[in-house]
This record gives structure tokens, sequence and C-alpha cells, in this order.
């Protein structure tokens, strides 16, 4: 039995900060092993602010479902435990040098992006889905952060799957409806 070893490899993104992860991994004939994360390796690439993980939630979302865009005041670590999504990250960080920029990702087992807090995540299920989630600070009601429409044309997202916004199993309300990054910027200069 001969086994194939991946090894851990990390790339900046569009998005400063945002870092896109391909795990290490070993396959032999009886599956795979995938590291979802080992401190001493993702130190090296994650800021020194992340000293651990408080929260861990794991979502299963059925196929052209969308979630997000949401960027909450944590830092996360996602990926997918089962199946594949199509990922959106919007930087809505006032004074970042790439505010407004938007990076996409597939997002298979053993692929990961690392989120800074105040950069929007999003994705949409290619298949059933499970999306993994590793957050640095827990979820708390009124928590503060924002919101984007995943929708907007501005943000030139080319989601794989088409999204009728009259079907609440492929998108909440309150995500269709939440603001463009155009009121997003308006509502942060104004403040």
């Amino acid at each position: 039995m001969s086994t194939h070893i991946e090894p851990f490899e990390a790339m900046d993104s569009s998005i400063e900060g945002l870092k896109i992860i391909n795990v290490k991994s070993a396959t032999d004939d009886r599956g795979t092993v995938r590291e979802l994360f080992r401190s001493s390796i993702h130190s090296e690439v994650l800021p020194r602010t992340v000293t651990g993980w408080k929260q861990i939630n794991l979502t299963r979302t059925k196929k052209g479902a969308v979630r997000g865009l949401h960027g909450e005041a944590m830092n996360k670590l996602v990926t997918v435990a089962y199946g594949s999504v199509f990922g959106a990250y919007v930087d809505t960080r006032p004074g970042s040098k790439t505010f407004g920029a938007v990076q996409t990702v597939y997002i298979t087992p053993g692929v990961q992006v690392f989120v800074p807090q105040g950069v929007c995540n999003g994705f949409q299920a290619l298949e059933d889905s499970e999306y993994l989630y590793f957050f640095d600070n827990e979820w708390a009601p009124g928590m503060p952060g924002t919101a984007l429409c995943p929708l907007a044309p501005e943000l030139g997202i080319n989601w794989p799957i088409d999204i009728d916004t009259n079907d609440l199993n492929q998108i909440s309300e309150k995500d269709s409806k939440a603001p463009t990054l155009t009121e997003l910027r308006s509502k942060l200069w104004m403040d």
C-alpha cells in the first residue's frame, strides 16, 4: 500500500490578510487523512492575534443554497467537511487598502480559507455540503459586524447555480435584502 502526501500550502489572495490554504493530507488505499488544523503550521500564516478557536460550527447546506455574505467581529477559518462549495469573500473593513475587493474560491475537503475579521464570508453549495467554521470569538446576538447582499451586481460574483430570490430554500430574505457595497460604503463614510 503506497501513501500519497500533499504538503501544507498557503497562498495570498486579492484581499489583504485573506489566505487560501491547502492542508496537509495523506491518501492511501483506505482513504484520506487531512490535518484540519495544526497550530505549529497554521500559526506561520495566520495573524498572531489568532491564538485559539473559541467556537466551531458545522452547517449542512443543500445544493444551490447560498449563505452570507456576513462579516462578524471574529476571524474565521472555513472549509468543507463534505461536499463542495463556491466561497465568496468581500473586504468591508473601513480603511483597508483592499476595501471592496472580492475573492472567490472553490472549496473542497482539504481547501481552507482564512477570513480576517471584517471580511464578509459567504458560499453557495455546489452539492449537499457541510461547511465548517472555526471562530476565534464566540458569536453573540448584537455582535458588531456587517452584511452584504450576495446578489449585488456591483460585486460581480458569478454564482455557479442560478439563484431565485423568491425561493427561501435557496437564499434567506435577510441575505437577499442586505445592503449593497455602495450602501455600506455610504454608511461607513457618513459615520
